[in-house]
């Protein structure tokens, strides 16, 4: 009987992340649930409380679904079965019925900077959902993390995650950004703004003073604004009119698509800064962009969800004293590495 594997979804580009690396296991009996809780913010998704994050709102509705479109086999917080292995985009929240099994980590896209909340939560352990996704990596409950690339590889252990548990391989969505060239948008030639929901996760943001500096930068030129789907977006297109009161607003369709059309790229927080970079665009965004060029995932020609398959793979078939001793692990890992090999 072949195992069974739990793939933890959350938003549109973590679904879309789990599907195609399921679509290189066929051997695995694959399960799929959108992301959830467990104990007391188990409580807080069933009462509808955590509807601006990945436990409810637009990314729980888009993932839902994307796997009920693709007739994929939806076992809602794992509940149907009992699983030998799991795969997730995130650790900021490690649920109890995952606990104490063979657990794979893929990075889902750009992390947020450090802030205030993630000096409590490396120094004081407060829970890492407070930081979001800036303290990616930090619960060490995973036997392996599949990051973007070398650069985030190097990020990740300065913030304190093991090496010997890191792997690079890229990460689907973000490994073959050239095809976005051959995009199905019909305008050209715009400045492309992309929102954030940072203030739907609990953080600051100025958001009237964005949209004075996206005045500046586009300088005269056509703006479209790309709304974030987790955003409130009555709100946002509120604000927006104050300044761009005829500029185009979109609030749903393939942002890709319009980034490979766009001439400047201007972004918060959002992972889309990766593809503005790859394509050679005038790229703006809170990041720092000599960093960010560093961070960029790897292209490899959309490999990553068969590499991350493969690793996988290699996990469910070894015995787990292996997998959960450091140095046995740390000399099965560069077996892994698909870089070097």
């Amino acid at each position: 009987m072949p195992k069974k594997l739990l793939l933890i979804c959350g938003s549109l580009n973590q679904t879309t992340m789990m599907h195609q690396i399921s679509q290189s296991l066929p051997q695995y009996d694959c399960y799929f649930t959108p992301f959830y809780a467990t104990g007391f913010l188990g409580l807080l998704q069933q009462w509808k409380l955590l509807e601006f994050s990945i436990l409810g709102g637009n990314h729980f509705k888009s993932s839902m679904g994307y796997l009920t479109r693709n007739g994929l086999a939806i076992d809602f917080k794992g509940k149907q079965h009992i699983y030998d292995g799991v795969i997730t985009c995130t650790d900021l929240l490690i649920q109890e019925n995952i606990r104490g099994k063979r657990l794979i980590l893929v990075q889902e896209g750009m992390t947020e900077p450090e802030d205030f909340f993630f000096a409590l939560v490396k120094i004081l352990k407060f829970p890492r959902f407070l930081a979001n996704t800036a303290a990616t990596g930090l619960s060490d409950a995973y036997d392996v993390f599949c990051v973007a690339s070398q650069g985030y590889r190097n990020l990740f252990i300065r913030k304190g995650v093991k090496a010997d548990k890191i792997v690079v391989t890229g990460i689907p969505n973000f490994d073959q950004i050239v095809l976005s060239l051959k995009s199905t948008f019909p305008q050209k030639g715009y400045v492309l703004v992309a929102t954030s929901s940072i203030r739907e996760t609990g953080k600051l943001d100025d958001r009237m003073q964005f949209l004075s500096q996206v005045k500046k930068l586009a300088n005269g030129r056509k703006v479209i604004f790309k709304l974030h789907p987790n955003e409130k977006q009555d709100r946002a297109i509120r604000e927006i009119r104050t300044l761009f009161p005829e500029e185009q607003i979109f609030t749903t369709g393939d942002i890709n698509s319009m980034i490979a059309n766009c001439e400047a790229l201007i972004t918060q927080t959002s992972s889309v800064v990766f593809y503005g970079l790859a394509l050679g665009k005038e790229v703006h965004s809170y990041f720092d962009l000599k960093e960010l060029e560093k961070l960029l995932p790897i292209q490899n020609n959309g490999k990553s969800a068969s590499w991350i398959a493969n690793i996988v793979d290699h996990i469910m078939r070894t015995p787990l004293r292996n997998l959960r001793h450091a140095g046995k692990r740390q000399r099965l890992i560069r077996q892994w590495q698909p870089l070097d090999g």
